[in-house]
């Protein structure tokens, strides 16, 4: 029996609709056998649309906040438990989404160990590999995770695999797979990378040529699939997921139909450190790094299990900008449409609006303190 967190929507949403049909059908899914059942859990009732009057067959929903410790009472008879319950959102709070993101998964994990799920699996991403400008492309998946001082969403889901080491050497009974998806892309998804291709101008560094890596959240759920069944290994694994290969600078910039605004290092991420700490935008300097500077990862576990992603890196790249429609963003923060159209009568595009934003906060501070 497979359990699923976040069923309600998103990716949990997408992986329940695949498992309970396969539950429904019993056809072997990539070689794997169906789960006899799927148990749902989200903290609302289970949509009318995804589980009808009378609920197919193989699925049971159970109502249960993944934060409350009586989640464990929803996991009687579960052989493994997908945690994808989690918040990628550009404008929640960093410091609300980060207490959250660790709250859930000592919660998620705490619970399987008492209920004796001998299998979790935990939706991390790439990000914790760190972006780096001399990092090789692709990286192995095996490559140590670079985490020291990340904030953003890599500092989260850094903290969320560390819980999941930690659980592993309390219960031993326990394994905890972990699975790290590239940048996702999807309909109803408003994510720090999805703001970066709402700007005017992509902001790009001197000297450094980006190489794009994206994960559609329909391969996403179609990896998550394959692992909750047994058919990559399982364990204590951790894998990444996303597109084959990677998408150039320039190739990017084709399709998205903008162009660069290059910038030094210093202060690409100078601005953008003084625009977060000031409220102003969602981004921390950590989430630049990953717009910036190359991540592509390959993942060679799902390949080798036979999974392959049905979008390329171009495809999803155009889902990215259909799904963001006509909004405009700077550095993460959503634009009004007066400020969008102020930007965009601007030159110097993103980068130059935000650098002129934390000249405008240090003038401030300087008049409030004199």
């Amino acid at each position: 029996m497979v359990a699923v967190t976040g069923a309600a929507s998103g990716i949990g949403r997408l992986l329940v609709q695949r498992l309970a049909a396969a539950a429904g059908s019993g056809a072997p899914v990539q070689g794997c056998a169906a789960p006899a059942r799927v148990v749902a859990v989200d903290d609302g009732p289970a949509p009318e649309d995804l589980v009808g009057l009378a609920g197919p067959p193989g699925l049971d929903w159970r109502s249960a906040d993944v934060c409350d410790p009586a989640l464990a009472s929803r996991l009687r008879g579960v052989d493994v438990l997908v945690h994808a319950d989690t918040d990628r959102s550009a404008d929640t709070p960093r410091r609300e989404r980060r207490a959250r993101a660790v709250r859930a998964a000592q919660t998620v994990l705490t619970a399987a160990a008492a209920e004796r799920v001998p299998q979790v699996v935990l939706v991390t991403g790439t990000a914790v590999y760190g972006a780096a400008p001399d990092n090789p492309v692709p990286l192995h998946e095996d490559a140590p995770v670079r985490t020291e001082g990340a904030d953003g969403l890599a500092g989260d889901f850094a903290e969320v695999e560390e819980l999941g080491e930690r659980a592993r050497r309390a219960h031993p009974g326990l394994s905890v797979a972990v699975v790290r998806p590239a940048p996702l892309v999807g309909p109803d998804l408003d994510t720090v990378v999805g703001r970066h291709f709402a700007a005017p101008r992509l902001i790009s560094v001197k000297g450094v040529e980006q190489r794009w890596q994206f994960c559609h959240v329909e391969d996403l759920a179609s990896a998550l699939e394959l692992v909750a069944l047994g058919g990559a290994g399982g364990g204590d694994t951790a894998l990444a997921v996303g597109c084959e290969g990677s998408l150039g600078q320039e190739e990017a910039e084709e399709i998205a139909q903008m162009r660069r605004f290059e910038v030094p290092a210093g202060i690409a991420f100078g601005a953008t450190g003084r625009l977060h700490r000031a409220g102003v935008t969602p981004a921390a300097a950590g989430d630049l790094k990953h717009l910036v500077y190359p991540c592509v990862v390959d993942c060679a576990t799902l390949r080798g299990a036979g999974w392959k992603p049905s979008y390329d890196n171009a495809e999803a790249l155009r889902a990215l900008l259909e799904a963001g429609g006509e909004a405009t963003a700077i550095v993460g923060r959503r634009l009004g449409k007066k400020e969008a159209a102020v930007t965009a009568a601007g030159a110097a595009g993103a980068a130059v609006a935000a650098i002129g934003t934390a000249a405008a906060v240090r003038h401030l501070r300087k008049r409030r303190k004199g």
